[in-house]
């Protein structure tokens, strides 16, 4: 257990942190299911939605939830089949 005040804090603002990634990281898991179960059924639809996972990715990336090659290997990947 912590013993300064600064260190209790740090330890509040991980958990806040870490709150806030595991949603994000969630948000990108569903809209990554999401965007394979409609590429069988509608292409269309898939784009719409793979838009949207773009911009999921490149938000995440830009606050380090995961790595930016991470993301780019994905967006990658999943225009890929897409195609």
């Amino acid at each position: 257990m912590a013993h300064t005040k600064s260190a209790l804090k740090e330890l509040r603002k991980a958990k806040k942190r870490e709150a806030q990634n595991k949603k994000i990281k969630a948000n990108l898991k569903y809209l990554e299911r999401k965007f394979l179960k409609t590429l069988a059924k509608d292409k269309n639809e898939a784009k719409s939605i793979f838009i949207k996972l773009q911009k999921a990715l490149d938000k995440a990336a830009k606050k380090n939830v995961i790595k930016k090659n991470t993301a780019s290997r994905k967006k990658s990947r999943l225009a890929k089949k897409l195609k």
